[in-house]
Formats: C-alpha cells, sequence, structure tokens
C-alpha cells in the first residue's frame, strides 16, 4: 500500500507541476484591446501609449482595436461578451456608468465588467469668451444669475463628460443657460470666440492654445492640481467650488469573473507602464493628468461615480439622443 501511495503521488507530481505551468503561461498569445472610440481620437492614443509599454512587460502583443459607434456601447458589449480570460480588454471612461441610465436598451450593465487600473485624464477647463466681462468662477456665477435663461452654453454632445460636467456645475449654483448643441467640440469652438456662447467645459489640449492666444479666458481647470502649463488658473476647488471637481477618466478593464490572479498581473503592468518617464512625458504632452489607480480602486470609483451621475441626470432630467 505505501509504495503504491509512493508511485500515485511521483504519478501526480508532472500534472501539478503543468498545472503550476500553465497558471503562470498568461499570457501565452496577443492580447486584443478594444478602443469603444473612433481610431485617432484621445483614448485611442492614450491606449496605444499604454499598451505599448505594457507589452513589454507581459512580453505579448497588445493589439488596439478601435470599435466605435453607439456612444461606446457597440465596443463594450463586445468585450462584456468575450471569454473572461484575460485576452479581450476594454478601454473605459465615464460612460461605463453613465451609459446604462441615460438610454434604454444598453445591452450590457457596469457589473459585467472588473477594473484593471485607472489611467488619467484630460481635464476640461471651464472657458468663456475673452469678451465676457468676469474673470473668475464666481464672477461667472453672479453674472448668469443677473440674466436667467439670456446666456448660452456649448454642449459636445449629450452625456459627454463637458456636458455631465456642466449639468454638475449649474445643480451646484442654481445658474440657467440655454444649452447649444454640437457634435462634438471642435465645432463649438467658433462660437465661443465669437461670444455668441458665454460658457463652455472645453478639452484642456483643446482650448490652451486659444486660452494662451487671449480668444478664450480659462476661469478654472476640472482636476485635482492644477496644469504646469497653465500655472494661474485654479482649480475647481480652488476657484470656490469643490463639489464640481470631477474628472473625465480613463481606464482598463476586463469581462467580469476574469481571473484575479490575470487581473492583477495585467494591474501591475499597467502601473508600472504608468510610472516610466517616457509613458508620463507622452502622456503629458497630450494634456492627459496621469492619475494611476490599481483595480479595486477603478471599481470603487465606477460605483461612485454611478451615484453621483444617476443623481445629476435625474435632477437635471437629461436623455440620451
Amino acid at each position: 500500500m505505501k509504495r503504491r501511495a509512493i508511485l500515485q503521488a511521483g504519478a501526480a507530481a508532472p500534472f501539478l507541476t503543468g498545472l503550476a505551468g500553465a497558471q503562470e503561461a498568461y499570457p501565452s498569445k496577443p492580447i486584443k484591446l478594444i478602443v469603444p472610440y473612433p481610431a485617432g481620437g484621445v483614448v485611442d492614443i492614450v491606449a496605444r501609449i499604454v499598451a505599448e509599454r505594457m507589452a513589454t512587460g507581459l512580453k505579448q502583443p497588445i493589439v488596439v482595436e478601435a470599435r466605435p459607434g453607439a456612444n461606446a456601447n457597440i465596443g463594450a458589449e463586445a468585450v462584456a461578451r468575450s471569454p473572461a480570460d484575460g485576452y479581450t480588454l476594454l478601454m473605459v471612461s465615464t460612460y461605463l456608468a453613465t451609459n446604462p441610465i441615460l438610454a434604454q436598451g444598453v445591452r450590457w450593465k457596469p457589473a459585467d465588467f472588473t477594473g484593471v487600473g485607472l489611467i488619467g485624464a484630460p481635464p476640461n477647463l471651464f472657458v468663456v469668451p475673452a469678451s465676457l466681462p468676469v474673470r473668475s468662477l464666481k464672477e461667472l456665477v453672479e453674472y448668469a444669475r443677473a440674466r436667467p435663461g439670456k446666456l448660452n452654453v456649448s454642449n459636445p454632445g449629450i452625456g459627454s463628460s463637458n456636458h455631465l460636467g456642466q449639468e454638475l456645475f449649474f445643480s451646484l449654483t442654481g445658474i440657467d443657460m440655454i444649452d447649444i448643441n454640437y457634435k462634438g467640440q471642435p465645432p463649438m469652438m467658433a462660437d465661443l470666440f465669437s461670444g455668441q456662447v458665454s460658457f463652455g467645459l472645453v478639452t484642456q489640449a483643446l482650448a490652451m492654445p486659444h486660452v494662451k492666444d487671449g480668444k478664450l479666458r480659462a476661469l478654472a481647470i476640472g482636476a485635482p492640481r492644477r496644469s504646469p502649463e497653465l500655472p494661474d488658473v485654479p482649480t475647481v476647488a480652488q476657484a470656490g467650488y469643490p463639489e464640481a471637481s470631477f474628472l473625465p477618466w480613463y481606464g482598463m478593464a476586463a469581462p467580469a469573473g476574469t481571473p484575479r490572479e490575470i487581473v492583477q498581473r495585467l494591474s501591475d503592468e499597467l502601473q508600472k507602464a504608468l510610472a516610466t518617464p517616457e509613458t508620463i512625458a507622452r502622456l503629458e504632452k497630450m494634456g492627459t493628468q496621469i492619475t494611476p489607480g490599481s483595480a479595486d480602486e477603478l471599481d470603487a470609483l465606477i460605483q461612485r461615480e454611478i451615484v453621483r451621475w444617476s443623481r445629476i441626470i435625474r435632477e437635471r432630467n437629461i436623455k440620451a439622443d
């Protein structure tokens, strides 16, 4: 009996070793990272910069695939239905918390994903035309309160971070402006320059050249810290409205049910990528403030975002197009 037990244990040893080897093998093939926005856009570029560095640590290529459409729902649904094996990932942003609230018929939910990690955000600037006689957020609030329903605000897209950030600010201050809808941010810039639109939230990278050439005035930056390129522009909190502070964050997620050890490996490589000087320089050059966070921190952020934006969407009666 003892000899048989020893033989059985010996026979099991290669099998156990094989199991351990299989667990250690991840990743053994290329990983796909789906971006639910058009190729060449900010999210796509951020994904490619980060994926390039992560691939070095993982020793496998990360293939970035743009799969835009339906306000990010097409790409998100594709990843939600993918095997939870760590080989299909998704670039995520505020849409993960807001899309199922804004519109009916969304065929995925936040619980279909698990966070890999937080990357950062391209902050929005709170801007007004240079001709508007206000030089701070508080002056803007006073100016708007004296002219209820008479000023225009630019809206680059229902449910966009710019739009929701504006609605959050209006909810906190009680000011009332008329929404002027545009298809994206670039088309609204001319009306901001001319003064036809009195206020808007504009991505820093897009707004900054016009702030520097005097066409726009930046009253605050929607970020936890000031921009080195605009050191005189206060954060929203410093401008007196800490509860209006928010970031249009970017992160990476995997299908729910992905083994925790795989999520942790991906999260570790993501954090390493975000700590390299080359990656930092490339992202900051795009106007992205790096705000690295672990898988658990991203999951917690998404839950907070669901609570925050559910309230704003309900209170402000926001509906998707």
